[in-house]
């Protein structure tokens, strides 16, 4: 599976026209708290019973507070076939801490 740091994916955000999706795995009073503009919440419980949701071909971007959560369900969708899965280095911890300063922290 494919990492990408919080700076790689600023800059490919402000470059692409062609943005992946950002999935959140996080539970809803961790997105109400701080979370990258433009990304989808479904929370790591919940993915398996909607990931019929998710385009399969798409690339995607799985995002959490530091990495873990994400990477698990980025497994979890290769396992089913998902050709395009990166794991947020880090997570918004990392985004905040390398990206967006002014971004809420928990």
């Amino acid at each position: 599976m494919r990492q990408m740091l919080p700076t790689e994916l600023k800059q490919r955000l402000d470059a692409d026209a062609a943005a992946p999706v950002l999935l959140d795995v996080r539970e809803p009073w961790e997105f109400d708290t701080c979370r990258i503009e433009g990304a989808v919440l479904i929370p790591m419980a919940s993915v398996p019973a909607r990931v019929g949701e998710l385009d399969p071909s798409a690339e995607t971007v799985v995002i959490c507070h530091h990495g873990g959560r994400s990477m698990q369900v980025a497994m979890f969708l290769e396992q089913r076939g998902f050709s395009h899965v990166i794991n947020l280095a880090g997570g918004v911890a990392a985004w905040a801490a390398q990206v967006d300063p002014a971004m809420a922290q928990y």
